[in-house]
């Protein structure tokens, strides 16, 4: 069992305030396999005075934009080194499929700091402008300490998304670990420490709701990043309005997946069997709604059954594992529940339905919808597991309108024979990601969703900008 019992504040490992403590839950064998201190709000009082203390008086925000970009170039050098170690953990704590970790969880946050470390660079840090009576120069200053609070589906994902941009920045920052996930985030404290980071410009403490929302609201924090339920987000938003603090919210969706008649099947579910279900279904992004015409209905149902069936589920260490066990019991109750409502609500899970998989581990039966309606709830609020819905539609303007009938905009994509096309068909759909026949988050641009999915934009040169504040400087002469 991976044993902790010191937080890291201040550049070191201090002892937690408090003496309770969050044990990490194997969703596969439902066996303790961590442990670590639970944060107190006296602890989050600590690692902001540290951030604050290394924000107002500490070298980092004084260096250039490229000297702490060479910084997180050696980070991400350390973090290339144990990137395998990472994988492994974050299956271990959440159950996802070594495959995914191994192509996503630990690779995708590595190229983060990877692309943060380039674009640092070369970013410019000031411009001159034209002005009435002289030129101007606009300038672009770290916002301050940031407050990163991240959920469990896929934490080093969450937490490079915040952190890589707000370093290069020459922000500080306290990052909150969902408790279901804070093995991950000690393992990047150990590499933060060995790149030579200055002290207290990074500090990790794993705490629950309480503590959580005291960070929030703490005077001493500029900012505050965000990924999680849209619910809690609302919370966040309502804080950081009252106080006037900056915030980013990465929130939840409920994508759809339009299935033009051109599309060929066979080649389009290779990819769709990913964007949909990737990481167990535990995915803000998934493409939980396929839209498929009346024409060619049953044929899409039988293909996107297929390929669910065709994805193992079982133990998320082996590799041959597809589907791996959900988070937590409470997760899978929950998502056993909507596939209640679903078959009360009338449509038919073709695939899948209550039955178990498994006896041990939070395992639910992947499971496939047909003969549903948009204005079900099934179709309608996110389930975070892997449950997919196929929704038909008379025609592409049907498809559309089907699509952004949503609470949610945050992802979706079309799949069809001509690219072009389905480049117009993007165009029209409210979502902040999209693709044409695959779904791809691209480091290079911005991330972020429409409506209930969130307030920002993260990744890119975007995502840098939402950590920088703006200043003009006019002067005569």
């Amino acid at each position: 069992m991976r044993q902790h019992d010191t937080l890291f504040i201040g550049g070191d490992w201090v002892a937690p305030a408090g003496t309770g403590t969050i044990d990490v839950i194997s969703p596969h064998t439902e066996e303790v396999v961590g442990r670590v201190p639970d944060g107190t709000p006296a602890d989050m009082d600590r690692a902001v005075a540290a951030a604050r203390q290394a924000f107002d008086h500490g070298p980092w925000p004084r260096m250039t934009m490229a000297e702490r970009a060479a910084v997180v170039g050696r980070l991400a050098e350390i973090y290339a080194s144990r990137q395998a170690e990472m994988a492994e953990l974050i299956t271990l704590e959440m159950g996802s499929p070594i495959t995914f970790s191994q192509m996503a969880q630990a690779p995708q946050p590595l190229g983060m700091l990877q692309y943060y470390a380039e674009l640092g660079k070369t970013f410019p840090v000031e411009e001159e402008r034209a002005g009435i009576f002289g030129p101007v120069v606009v300038r672009r200053e770290p916002v301050g300490v940031v407050a990163a609070v991240v959920p469990w589906n896929v934490p080093q994902f969450v937490i490079m998304i915040k952190l890589a941009p707000a370093l290069v920045a020459g922000c500080t920052i306290v990052v909150k670990p969902a408790p279901e996930t804070p093995l991950d985030s000690y393992l990047l404290a150990e590499m933060v420490k060995e790149a030579g980071i200055p002290d207290g410009v990074v500090n990790i403490v794993a705490a629950g709701r309480e503590a959580g929302e005291h960070l929030v609201s703490h005077p001493g924090v500029d900012k505050v990043a965000f990924t999680g339920s849209t619910a809690a987000g609302r919370r966040i938003a309502a804080i950081c309005g009252e106080q006037l603090k900056r915030c980013t919210l990465e929130l939840g969706g409920k994508s759809a997946a339009i299935i033009l008649d051109d599309c060929d099947l066979p080649s389009a579910m290779g990819f769709l069997s990913v964007a949909s279900m990737m990481n167990n279904g535990q995915a803000c992004i998934a493409q939980t709604r396929i839209l498929a015409s009346r024409n060619r209905y049953d044929e899409v149902v039988d293909a996107v059954s297929a390929m669910v069936r065709s994805m193992p589920v079982g133990d998320p260490a082996d590799p041959a594992t597809g589907i791996g066990p959900l988070v937590a019991k409470r997760q899978q109750e929950r998502v056993e529940d909507y596939i209640r409502i679903g078959i009360g609500e009338g449509a038919k899970p073709v695939v899948g339905g209550l039955e178990r998989p498994h006896d041990r581990g939070w395992y639910v039966a992947p499971t496939v919808f047909a003969g549903a309606t948009n204005e079900m709830r099934i179709a309608r609020e996110e389930i975070f597991g892997p449950v997919l819905t196929v929704i038909p539609y008379e025609d592409e303007a049907d498809a559309i309108k089907i699509a952004n009938d949503s609470d949610y905009g945050l992802a979706g994509t079309v799949w069809t024979a001509d690219t072009e096309h389905g480049m117009d068909v993007a165009r029209q759909v409210r979502a902040g990601t999209y693709g044409v026949n695959l779904f791809m988050i691209e480091t290079s641009s911005p991330f972020g969703g429409y409506k209930s999915s969130g307030l920002g934009r993260e990744l890119g040169p975007e995502g840098l900008s939402a950590y920088l504040e703006y200043k003009s400087i006019a002067r005569l002469g």
